[in-house]
């Protein structure tokens, strides 16, 4: 567009246009869209005096305190006429007199959350779910909170009902068994009671975990834990109703188990959320390519596009990813950050190995 602009007068926008591929009614468009022609004043507007006439006359104190169109009825029963009612409004608003007079309600704007994880341990989203009891108008509170760059659930439990309290019990257990450091963490959940509480608020303080929510009635702004709940409810064996409290725990125990240890995710390349939480997804890959690689050999004419080769490591998850202009931005501070705190995560990953096999697997439980 600029190299058009400063050459198109003198060397021709078409040729130009043309040299540079680009169509000239785009060019002309985007011209149009920079600089939008100002709008000509109407024949029949009022002039500047007199438009400073009506201001005066509605800040007369016996007008200051009524609307124009009472103004205006006034005004004609004096056998005054200063303008149109539509004008006195316009005259209004280009002074910022126009608006609601009473006190209203007025509801913060709220920024959408923009989350980056590039590693596992970075970004957890957590959310609760109902899970209907034995009766009507019974249910239990499932717990589940999130990785969401493995999509491996570090934590989970399912309790009689929806409390603070447990919410916090939780979160500080699943903190202290994955290693969590200082301003390691940020913990993504929607504005549901006890995500908002204080005592949760207080712990993640004192754990220097960083708190994010997502806006009101967008449910977009938790997408991984939504996503997780579709899959633990579209299971062929997931029960309309479950018999007890322990009968709901033996099931998501049996499900988290599933789900983290032999789940192909589709959303990190076919690989398993314990792998890829682990570590263990480049050898994983290299398993899978291997097969692949043996398989072209056998039969390469099976595959016109030449060898296979399994899907990609996952290098980046976000919520709500921003322009395609700030995302690189955001991606190369965050691998910086990465990069310092490299001596954190290997100490970090030391602790949770030291947890054991009995204490990964059964992340949550009977609290």
């Amino acid at each position: 567009m600029e190299t058009v602009a400063l050459h198109g007068p003198r060397l021709g926008v078409g040729r130009m246009c043309a040299a540079l591929v680009l169509p000239r009614a785009t060019y002309y468009r985007r011209l149009e869209a920079q600089s939008p022609p100002p709008r000509p004043t109407p024949a029949r507007a009022l002039p500047l005096a007199e438009r400073q006439n009506v201001l005066a006359v509605l800040h007369e104190p016996r007008f200051v305190d009524l609307a124009p169109a009472e103004v205006h009825a006034r005004l004609l029963d004096e056998g005054r006429y200063l303008c149109s009612e539509r004008t006195m409004y316009r005259v209004l608003d280009e002074n910022a007199e126009v608006r609601e007079r009473r006190d209203q309600l007025r509801h913060p704007e709220y920024k959408k959350p923009e989350l980056l994880a590039t590693a596992p341990n970075q970004v957890w989203s957590w959310d609760i779910t109902k899970l209907l009891g034995p009766a009507k108008w019974t249910h239990f509170h499932l717990y589940v909170i999130l990785d969401i760059f493995s999509r491996y659930v570090v934590g989970w439990m399912v309790a009689p009902q929806e409390s603070a309290a447990l919410a916090e019990k939780l979160i500080a257990e699943t903190c202290a068994r994955q290693g969590i450091q200082r301003d390691q963490l940020t913990l993504h959940a929607d504005r549901g009671s006890s995500m908002k509480s204080k005592p949760v608020a207080f712990l993640l303080a004192d754990l220097g975990v960083t708190k994010t929510h997502s806006r009101p009635h967008v449910s977009d702004d938790n997408p991984f834990s939504e996503a997780q709940f579709k899959t633990l409810k579209y299971r062929p064996d997931f029960p309309e109703r479950f018999g007890s409290l322990e009968d709901a725990r033996t099931y998501c125990r049996a499900f988290f188990e599933w789900y983290n240890r032999e789940h192909c995710h589709s959303g990190i390349g076919m690989l398993r959320p314990y792998d890829l939480h682990h570590g263990l997804a480049p050898r994983r890959r290299e398993q899978r390519a291997a097969v692949l690689r043996e398989a072209w050999a056998k039969h390469p004419e099976r595959f016109p596009h030449g060898c296979p080769v399994p899907s990609a490591l996952p290098i980046a998850v976000w919520i709500n990813k921003p322009s395609s202009a700030a995302a690189p931005a955001k991606l190369a501070d965050q691998r910086a950050l990465d990069g310092a705190q490299a001596g954190g995560a290997v100490v970090a990953a030391m602790i949770v190995n030291a947890v054991g096999e009995d204490g990964i697997t059964t992340q949550g439980g009977a609290l």
